[in-house]
C-alpha cells in the first residue's frame, strides 16, 4: 500500500514538474519574442548609426550646442576622415535618396562638411544605382583669380538636391537655398541630411518642418532622433551604459523635441 502511494505521488509530481517546465518555456518564449520586436529601421539606417559610432562621429555625453542647450549626444561629420568610412557613408546617403523618391537633376554640398558628402554620394549613386548626376559645392569666400567665382564643379541647372550633415536650427540650409535662388537655371528640389535632431526651433515646428513649410520642398534625413532611441533600446550592444544614455535622451527629447516619446 505504501509502495503504491509512493508511486502515485511520484507520478503526480513528475507530471506537475513536466507541466511547469512547459509553461515556463512557453512564457520565456513569449517574453523573448516580446522583447525582440523587429526593427522598424532600414538596413542602411542601422549601418549609418554603426558607422557614426565606429568613426566617433556620433558621441554620447554632455555637449553645449550653439543654442545653449546641453545635449546628451553630438554629431560631427568631420570625423569621417578615412576612405572606407566615406565610401560607406556615401552608400547610406545614396540609399536614402533612392528611398525618398525626390526628383533631382544635380547635387549640391555646402562648404565645408557638405563637400566630401556630396562627392561620395554622387559616386555611390552612380556605382550602386546607375544614377549619374553632376554635383557642385561652394566656397566660403569667392575666388578672385584663376577660374574665379564662388562655385566649384558643375554648373547649377535644373532641380538641385542639397546634401549636408545635420539640421539643428536650419540656418545654414536657408543660406544655401538663398544662394541657389541667385542662379536662374536652378531651383531647390529638396534637402537630405544624415541626422535630423527633431528639435523645436522657433515656435512649435522643428527646423525641418519649418524649412519644408517655408520653401515647399521635401526635407529628408537618413535618421532622426527616434531611430537613435530605437537603436539604443534594441541594437546598441557596443554602446556602454546604453540604458542610461537612452533615459537621458528621452528626457532631452521630452523637453526640446517636436514629438516627444
Amino acid at each position: 500500500m505504501i509502495y503504491s502511494q509512493a508511486r502515485l505521488f511520484n507520478w503526480v509530481y513528475n507530471d506537475f514538474a513536466r507541466s511547469y517546465c512547459l509553461l515556463s518555456l512557453s512564457c520565456f518564449h513569449a517574453a523573448y519574442h516580446y522583447e525582440k520586436k523587429p526593427s522598424t529601421m532600414q538596413n542602411f539606417q542601422i549601418e549609418f548609426i554603426n558607422l557614426c559610432i565606429a568613426a566617433n562621429a556620433l558621441r554620447f555625453g554632455e555637449f553645449t550646442l550653439k543654442s545653449g542647450r546641453i545635449s546628451p549626444y553630438f554629431f560631427n561629420a568631420g570625423e569621417f576622415n578615412r576612405g572606407l568610412q566615406l565610401a560607406q557613408l556615401g552608400e547610406c546617403y545614396a540609399a536614402k535618396i533612392v528611398e525618398s523618391g525626390i526628383q533631382f537633376d544635380g547635387l549640391f554640398g555646402p562648404a565645408y562638411k557638405g563637400i566630401p558628402l556630396v562627392a561620395v554620394t554622387a559616386a555611390a549613386l552612380a556605382k550602386s544605382y546607375n544614377i549619374d548626376v553632376p554635383y557642385t559645392f561652394n566656397r566660403k569666400e569667392a575666388k578672385t583669380h584663376g577660374e574665379g567665382g564662388e562655385l566649384v564643379g558643375s554648373e547649377l541647372r535644373g532641380r538641385i538636391l542639397i546634401v549636408d550633415d545635420v539640421i539643428t536650427a536650419g540656418t545654414a540650409v536657408r543660406e544655401v537655398i538663398s544662394l541657389l535662388n541667385h542662379y536662374p537655371g536652378a531651383e531647390t528640389a529638396g534637402v537630405l541630411v544624415g541626422l535630423d535632431r527633431q528639435e523645436c526651433s522657433a515656435g512649435k515646428l522643428s527646423a525641418v518642418e519649418a524649412l519644408a513649410q517655408d520653401f515647399n520642398i521635401e526635407v529628408a534625413s537618413i535618421i532622426g532622433v527616434e531611430h537613435l532611441l530605437e537603436y539604443l533600446s534594441k541594437e546598441a550592444q557596443s554602446v556602454a551604459d546604453s540604458s542610461k544614455i537612452l533615459a537621458t535622451m528621452r528626457q532631452y527629447r521630452q523637453k526640446y523635441g517636436t514629438t516627444p516619446t
